[in-house]
């Protein structure tokens, strides 16, 4: 696994959102800028914070031409309770077997005694598949900083 690098194309991926859901990056960015999220697992108090906090800068960001997504190793399942209980409306795409947290280098191969799980992090990807910004932190209780990403989107649009 090599690492990825701003200005260099991503790793295209097709994930599950739903039963009988599926979604490609490669079909996203088609439609403009986006905002790809890993993060641990729902329903943990950081995850929750996080989240919420992407839901009340949604406007901001379609301003901004650009779709949210996030991805967990948690079930399409897991993902439709959490975004209910949160009134979450985007996409939460489930990475159950981990190839693409392990393609874009999040991966904690043990993080609080469970396996596989993604590491918390941020990637803007522009309209071509370019990366265009990258955050990834080994501390899973800190939360990416919305006014950077904000910035750094407003540079791309």
């Amino acid at each position: 696994m090599t690492e990825l690098k701003v200005g260099e194309k991503v790793p295209d991926f097709t994930l599950p959102k739903a039963v009988g859901k599926k979604v490609s990056l490669g079909e996203l960015v088609q439609q403009g800028t986006v905002v790809i999220a890993f993060y641990p697992g729902d329903f943990s108090s950081v995850c929750t914070n996080e989240w919420c906090t992407f839901r009340d800068s949604l406007k901001e960001f379609e301003a901004l031409n650009t779709k949210v997504v996030g991805i967990s190793g948690d079930s399409h399942f897991v993902h439709d309770a959490f975004k209910k209980t949160n009134s979450l409306n985007f996409d939460l795409l489930s990475d159950y077997d981990h190839e693409v947290s392990r393609l874009y280098g999040v991966y904690y191969e043990e993080f609080l005694g469970l396996k596989g799980v993604a590491k918390r992090s941020v990637f803007i990807v522009d309209g071509k598949g370019n990366l265009r910004y990258k955050w990834v932190t080994e501390d899973a209780s800190k939360l990416p900083d919305m006014e950077v990403i904000k910035r750094e989107l407003a540079k791309v649009n």
